[in-house]
């Protein structure tokens, strides 16, 4: 019988443990210096490791090596702590054993010395669950502990823990585990299967899952089965119902294009698919999210997020009021849908509202610079001033639009929305005459819609006075798009920051002599501290 993933690969020591280094260091070192505590109180949410690592504390507290934060793993200490079944490690679940009784005679049981361990280890999960009679009989015990005795509580709502119990506890708050940290040990997990899976699968599992490696784990397993034995992206898309993201990119589009019977269309394409609108809302609150944070705090966007692209073009396509507001009204949008007899009805009426009210932007002329001037009647007796100049055409720039004149020739048409987004994602190939050739990276070929082509064909026609011809191609970019010329060239402030802060004397006398610590995430350039992201 093949054994469940969650339960094969529960970790079995502290370097095991994913996403909870905080913690898994605290005990460590305390383990080290044999500073022990009686009792431990680890909190947080659903499958995140508190009672995994409380296992991996008892196996530390009754190795025959000794107190070590690095238990054996093959004496018969930790093989029968492993396989639950050692005599002086006794674990309570309180959801199920609530009454004083029970606990009473559990902590007459710990009066006696170990049968074979070094200590008696009492794991009481869901310890908030117990009644206010069996907490009182405890803490008699944690006030009085014997010697021989540790207790680890785990819970997943400490507010419900009385804080006179939580006073003689030494308390340990375990995160929620994020998605990318569950990505990576899921795929590590499948190559030792030998099981096939895609990237954008595993990113689907690993935001499923909320945070529990858990879950995730168990949501792995039914992929699986669901996709005969590998792990594809169609495959997880159906097993979780999740809407896919081209119909989320696609309405985004259209919002930012303020295009109407665009929204419609994509909301028709996702009912003849039968997608769950309730689902689709919520995922573009999750998405909206995302690039709301990649409008204010960008540098916390991990360099490798296969969706870092999207959320940084999305991120340059709204302002942060236009964000904010749609991210309310698909809140509000998924309220009524559960209300409404026409599921479709109130799914169109949340992407109309979206559009009707979106913050209102001042029209922004496509053509800038110098602009021949309206000629008025001159005074009787003057002559009619000379014409102004015309604005050099197509051909007057050709031969000096470098790389570097493409960035400041769409900065300066202004051009907004995904037809912005278009020209920033571009890179300008090459031009014979008239004709230009712009290389658009693989991962914003979505932006290749004709009426975003035709948008920014437009605003370079009337910047330059005349007619052009663009044509577009997919390639890599190589780094040499706007975005990505912008990116560089943050990326360089910051490592130059990094590099003079960690040069300057009070700060190397900091580190020194304080055993301080730089926190490179929290130094970003003072543009994107004011607000002015790219």
């Amino acid at each position: 019988m093949t054994q469940a993933l969650a339960r094969k690969w529960r970790p079995r020591k502290f370097a095991e443990m994913v996403g909870q280094e905080h913690v898994v260091r605290a005990l460590v070192n305390a383990l080290s210096q044999n500073r022990l505590h009686h009792a431990y109180l680890f909190t947080g949410t659903r499958g995140v490791g508190k009672t995994t690592l409380a296992r991996i504390v008892a196996k530390a507290l009754n190795c025959a090596i000794g107190i070590t934060p690095e238990p054996c793993g093959v004496c018969s200490a930790c093989q029968e702590i492993d396989a639950g079944r050692f005599v002086d490690l006794l674990e309570l679940d309180a959801a199920s054993n609530t009454q004083v009784d029970q606990m009473r005679d559990l902590l007459e049981n710990a009066l006696y010395a170990p049968t074979s361990g070094r200590f008696k280890v009492y794991i009481i999960d869901e310890t908030h669950m117990l009644s206010r009679s069996a907490f009182n009989a405890m803490l008699k015990t944690l006030e009085e502990p014997p010697e021989h005795v540790k207790f680890i509580l785990a819970t997943t709502d400490p507010q419900k823990v009385p804080v006179t119990v939580l006073s003689r506890c030494l308390q340990f708050n375990l995160k929620q585990i994020p998605p990318l940290h569950i990505a990576a040990q899921l795929r590590n997990i499948l190559q030792q299967e030998g099981v096939f899976a895609e990237p954008a699968a595993l990113a689907l599992l690993s935001h499923a899952a909320q945070g529990s490696m858990r879950d995730a784990l168990s949501l792995l397993d039914q992929a699986i089965a669901h996709g005969a034995g590998r792990v594809v992206e169609e495959a997880v898309r159906e097993m979780l119902g999740v809407v896919d993201r081209a119909y989320l990119n696609g309405l985004l589009a259209a919002l930012a294009q303020g295009d109407g019977a665009g929204l419609l269309e994509q909301a028709d394409r996702m009912a003849e698919r039968a997608l769950s609108f309730d689902a689709a809302l919520q995922d573009l609150a999750t998405l909206l999210n995302r690039i709301a944070v990649a409008q204010v705090v960008p540098q916390v966007l991990e360099p490798d997020d296969p969706e870092r692209g999207e959320l940084v073009s999305f991120a340059q396509a709204f302002t942060p009021e236009e964000v904010q507001l749609y991210y309310r009204m698909a809140l509000q949008g998924r309220d009524e849908l559960r209300l409404a007899s026409d599921e479709y009805a109130a799914f169109t009426m949340t992407l109309l509202r979206m559009l009707a009210f979106r913050p209102e932007e001042a029209p922004i002329p496509l053509a800038v610079g110098p602009r021949p001037a309206t000629p008025a009647s001159p005074p009787a007796g003057q002559q009619p001033a000379a014409p102004q100049a015309r604005q050099p055409g197509p051909r007057d720039l050709l031969p000096s639009l470098s790389t570097a004149d493409w960035l400041a020739l769409i900065e300066e048409t202004k051009l907004g929305g995904v037809a912005g987004m278009l020209a920033r994602h571009c890179h300008l190939q090459s031009r014979e005459g008239n004709r230009w050739t712009l290389e658009i990276p693989e991962a914003h070929r979505h932006l290749l819609e004709p009426a975003y082509q035709a948008k920014l064909k437009a605003a370079l026609e009337t910047r330059f006075g005349g007619s052009l011809r663009l044509d577009f191609v997919v390639g890599d970019g190589e780094g040499r798009t706007p975005v990505e010329t912008k990116e560089r060239q943050r990326a360089e402030q910051r490592n130059q920051a990094i590099a003079a802060i960690e040069a300057d004397p009070f700060v190397r006398e900091l580190v020194e002599d304080c055993d301080a610590r730089l926190v490179e995430s929290s130094i970003r350039p003072l543009d994107s501290i004011s607000g002015d992201n790219p």
